[in-house]
């Protein structure tokens, strides 16, 4: 039987119903706009990390060394994971020379089994995890068809499919404690494509999409966890990776220095911010630029001349 048409009251009603869910939406929609901004002008205070225990991946060497050195300044107990354990000990050995409290543990990210029996020996030995740092990363610089299949099957295992890993095996535990950070380094390349970069980037860009897409999941999950993400793009960070940087205003784009990248990461992570660009301008004038045509945007793309060479 055809299905009656409901009546003129009930129409009524439901375009009641609707006009009210609208107006409700734009109120919220400004309060939260207007918030965000006044967040901009006056951040959140910096959470204590105490009494955290803070799992850094590529700890060895760069960005991850000093944040495992800074994170254990603030009084946390780091876990440095790195495939090279001798780099590992090195940072570790510099942590506990300033009385820190750090474990080292030698782990390929690339390898999901091997993540989830480190993840045994850090929970026995040291702790649940309460935040975690997703810093491992590589980056070969030479256009896409020079780059061989190794290269771009490697920095994808590294840069994105670790990400997987990591975040199935900690976000568990923190879930159960209702406490967790997830710290994830993309990259100014995963807001812009860039030259010689091209796996790279669409790794970069992949961390990004996992990451809104986990902070998108935890915000539905109907026990409301404590889980906070944090994505970071830096900029050309001077760490060994970027071989051949150029640009054509060094003052204004200079190359960032590990300890100033982990300063900034921390910083963000502890005040709870979603998104940081390093430095904080890149992020709005992304923003602001892609408001306009891409030939437009690409004229101040080539005003500014900056990224990096062939390492061929």
């Amino acid at each position: 039987m055809p299905q009656e048409e409901p009546n003129a009251g009930v129409k009524i009603y439901n375009l009641i119903i609707l006009i009210v869910d609208i107006v409700v939406m734009l109120v919220r929609w400004i309060y939260f706009t207007l918030e965000a901004l006044y967040m901009v002008a006056v951040p959140p205070k910096p959470e204590s990390v105490a009494k955290d225990i803070v799992l850094v991946t590529g700890a060895g060497h760069g960005i991850g060394r000093s944040l495992a050195q800074q994170y254990s300044q603030l009084g946390a107990t780091v876990v440095c994971l790195d495939i090279n354990d001798k780099m590992n000990q090195e940072t570790i050995s510099s942590i506990k020379k300033e009385r820190g409290n750090a474990f080292g543990f030698v782990c390929d990210v690339t390898k999901r089994e091997e993540i989830i029996e480190t993840a045994k020996k850090v929970k026995e030995q040291v702790g649940v995890v309460t935040i975690l740092v997703n810093n491992a990363g590589i980056m070969p610089t030479h256009t896409l068809l020079k780059q061989t299949e190794g290269e771009i099957r490697k920095t994808f295992e590294i840069n994105v499919l670790a990400h997987f890993w990591m975040l199935q095996t900690y976000l568990p535990d923190m879930i159960e404690k209702n406490r967790g950070f997830i710290v994830a380094l993309s990259s100014i390349a995963g807001l812009v494509g860039l030259n010689n970069l091209v796996p790279y980037c669409g790794s970069k860009h992949a961390v990004r999409g996992i990451m809104e897409a986990c902070h998108e999941e935890i915000r539905q999950d109907p026990r409301k966890p404590n889980i906070k993400f944090t994505s970071v793009y830096p900029y050309m960070v001077d760490t060994g990776l970027c071989k051949r940087p150029h640009m054509r205003f060094p003052n204004l784009m200079r190359l960032v220095k590990p300890d100033e990248a982990a300063a900034s990461i921390i910083d963000a992570q502890r005040r709870g911010l979603i998104d940081v660009s390093i430095p904080k301008y890149l992020l709005y004038l992304n923003t602001f630029v892609r408001l306009f045509p891409l030939k437009a945007a690409n004229l101040l793309r080539d005003f500014l001349d900056s990224g990096v060479e062939s390492d061929l």
